[in-house]
Parts: C-alpha cells; structure tokens; sequence
C-alpha cells in the first residue's frame, strides 16, 4: 500500500461528507439562491471574524480574487520571496491584475514590520503605487511555519498606518491556530482579507474560501464571475466545506504530531530537517549525496510519495490518512536506502 505524503490535498473527504453532499440542498448560487452554500460562507465568515465570505474554486483562485479586487493595474504589491502567489500561481498577479511584484526575504516565511514600511513606496511619480501587502501563513516553503499573531500585527499595524490592506493566502491558517492553541481569529483580526483552503488538512474534496468585509466580498464575487468561478447547484460542494469547518480542525493537532515523529526519526538518521510546527516536514538530502529526485525515486520504489521542494530538498506533508504506522514505515525506508546507497 502506498503511503501518500506527498501534500494534504490528497486527503479524501470522510463518510460524513459524503453523505452531506448526497443530502444537500441546493440553488443556483450565481442567484445566490443555493442554501448550502449562503450556510457555508455565513459559517466561514463567523469563524474568521469576518463580515462576508465567499466560496471560490481554489485557494490560487481565492488569491488572485484577493489582488484583483484591492488592486488597481500597474500598482505594486509587497510578498515574501518563497510565498505561493508568487512562487506557484504562475505568475497570475501580473497576468491577470496587471501588478508587479516586490518580493522581501522573510525569516521561516516571516516579514518584520520595518521591512514593509521601508517597502512602501513614498508618493512619486516614478514609482508604481503600493497596492496590497501579502501574507502566507502557515508557510509553505518554510516548512510550514507559524507567522505568529504579533508578527502580522507588526506588519498590519504598518500597512494600516499607510493606508495599505492586507491579505494573508491562509490556505493552512487553521494549522497555525492549532499549533499555537489560540482561535483563528487571533490571526486574522490583523488583515483584511483571508484565504482559507477546504481541500487540505481539512479534508473536503474541493474549495477554498475568501472572506472580508461586505463591500470587499460583493466585488470579490463580481471578480469571481468574471474569472468563471460562478457556480451553479454548488451546494453539492458546500456542504463537506461546512463539515470540514466544523468538524475538521481540532484534529489537524494529529497531523502536527505524525509530522514532528516524522521529524525525530529522520533525524534519528543524522539527516538535516528544519524545524517542524505543523503539518510539513523538510528533509535535507545534501551531506548524503544523494539529490532530491534520486532520494524520492528511491522512496517510490518501497511505496512512500513525497515531493521534490530543491535539488536537495524533499518535502513530506502529513494528514488525516497519515497513521504512526505509516510513518515509522516511512522512516525505515529512508534507512534503507541510506544505509545501501550511502557509501
């Protein structure tokens, strides 16, 4: 049997959300007359101490909805360097909202507020105007770091000052409010907008949400519609959202604890990891010599998946499939392999 590791997306929805969506009731959502999906988005909105939310396709479509509605064309917007919407949206802030890019080098995924005002460009007519500051949390590339209540507060704090919003790609918020023990509204009461994914750790099969103030969501749905992201019967989809919203967070915690055993096991075997506080573990391949996409067909020959993350980085991601079983399973295949192929 496969041991899948390589991202929580893979994660199937449960029994429950099966029969959620076999049970729904459902409208034409672009009338906004599906139930499920006005009960899901009020859930959301609740949970994320927001006014109005928004169900969209996908945490990149969420993103790009996001710059589209704070940003006007040729404005600039402020990232970090290893952050998703500019590392794996393929480029669509510049394609689609017309924006360009200042990235800044953050630490585990984490900007400072000095570096944003310092980024923040002063009126002039040479300079595009500073349009939005992006936010990812957790941290994909980072390991899944936690960028922590008062790291956000340090940038919004400046951002507000200067009259610029912030967006935060949550796509794992819930992930960080589990590892800190505080209510995800720790978090976002420091940015203006929030994505958040349904279709990771949380395990629904498909659907991110996009949640803000009334007047920001009403032309975040125009925006949607205009993308294609207008759905019909979408309630079908809705209701494991609402499930996985309910039901699917305090559990992330296992996933936290199957990654740091990960973590300790390789570890174990005098491999480099960096530092684990959720759900993603990045192991080091380069004093073994072995490159990242040799270690990983060699992982694949005993039946684990993971991802190349570098030449010499491999990425594992635990999640709700993911038992201790599998991982010490998954530790003694590294061991094999290190122990015949490390001379």
């Amino acid at each position: 049997m496969t041991i899948d590791l390589r991202s929580d997306t893979v994660t199937k929805p449960t029994e429950a959300m099966i029969q959620a969506m076999t049970n729904a009731e459902v409208g034409d959502d672009v009338y906004g007359e599906d139930p499920t999906v006005n009960r899901l988005e009020q859930v959301a909105a609740e949970l994320l101490g927001k006014e109005a939310a928004l169900l969209v396709t996908s945490g990149t479509q969420g993103n790009q909805i996001a710059v589209l509605s704070h940003c006007q064309n040729g404005e600039e917007i402020i990232l970090e360097e290893d952050s998703h919407i500019f590392y794996y949206e393929g480029g669509a802030v510049a394609a689609l909202a017309g924006v360009q890019t200042r990235t800044l080098q953050g630490v585990r995924g984490a900007l400072t507020g000095q570096q944003v005002a310092k980024a923040i460009r002063a009126k002039d007519i040479h300079a595009p105007r500073t349009g939005l500051v992006c936010l990812e949390n957790t941290h994909n590339r980072a390991g899944g770091a936690v960028v922590t209540p008062e790291q956000m507060k340090d940038v919004y704090d400046v951002a507000y000052s200067r009259g610029v919003p912030v967006h935060v790609d949550g796509a794992r918020l819930f992930n960080a409010a589990v590892a800190l023990g505080v209510d995800v509204t720790a978090f976002t009461q420091y940015t203006d907008t929030v994505q958040i994914c349904l279709s990771k750790g949380l395990s629904a099969p498909v659907g991110s949400i996009l949640a803000g103030s009334r007047d920001f969501i009403e032309n975040a749905r125009w925006w949607r519609k205009k993308l294609g992201g207008g759905m019909r019967q979408a309630g079908f989809i809705a209701a494991p959202g609402i499930l996985a919203l309910i039901e699917m967070v305090d559990r992330l915690a296992e996933d936290h604890a199957h990654a740091k055993l990960l973590a300790a096991g390789l570890q174990a075997l005098s491999l480099e990891v960096m530092p684990v506080e959720t759900n993603i573990v990045l192991m080091d391949t380069a004093k073994t010599g072995i490159a990242a996409v040799d270690f990983l067909a060699k992982l694949e020959e005993r039946g684990i998946r993971a991802v190349r993350f570098d030449d010499y980085l491999v990425r594992f991601v635990t999640h709700r499939h993911i038992g201790e079983a599998d991982i010490r399973r998954t530790v003694e295949a590294v061991e094999h392999i290190l122990t015949t192929v490390v001379k």
